[in-house]
């Protein structure tokens, strides 16, 4: 059974951090793209940042320079570091594991709250 399993997310103050993790399980890890995507009230689940196998990264332009996506295949897990955080970043956090079109998990999500 496929689990990821996000832990980090809370509430911070507008220019603070977090760090999220995601712990998986019941896949080989170090074969999967991993990334993290997040969702705000009121609208749609979006591509946050990216890791390939390769450790290949990719954010979007909203986060650049103040999110870093890492993996340790040793641990599988993926991390999210967050700095220098705005209030409108405040969304539920999803990790997603993917394998090309045939394989693709999520997990639960955790809530991040930036107060201005």
């Amino acid at each position: 059974q496929v689990q990821l399993v996000e832990s980090g997310g809370g509430l911070v103050q507008a220019g603070g951090s977090l760090r999220l993790s995601c712990s998986a399980s019941g896949i080989i890890f170090k074969i999967y793209t991993m990334a993290w995507y997040r969702q705000a009230p009121g609208k749609q689940r979006d591509l946050v940042a990216s890791i390939g196998v390769e450790s290949m990264t990719d954010y979007v332009d909203s986060v650049k320079g103040r999110y870093t996506i890492s993996r340790d295949n040793a641990k599988n897990t993926v991390y999210l570091q967050m700095n220098s955080l705005k209030p409108e970043d405040t969304a539920v956090y999803y990790c997603n594991a993917r394998l090309g079109r045939a394989f693709e998990h999520w997990g639960q999500g955790t809530q991040v709250t930036v107060d201005s």
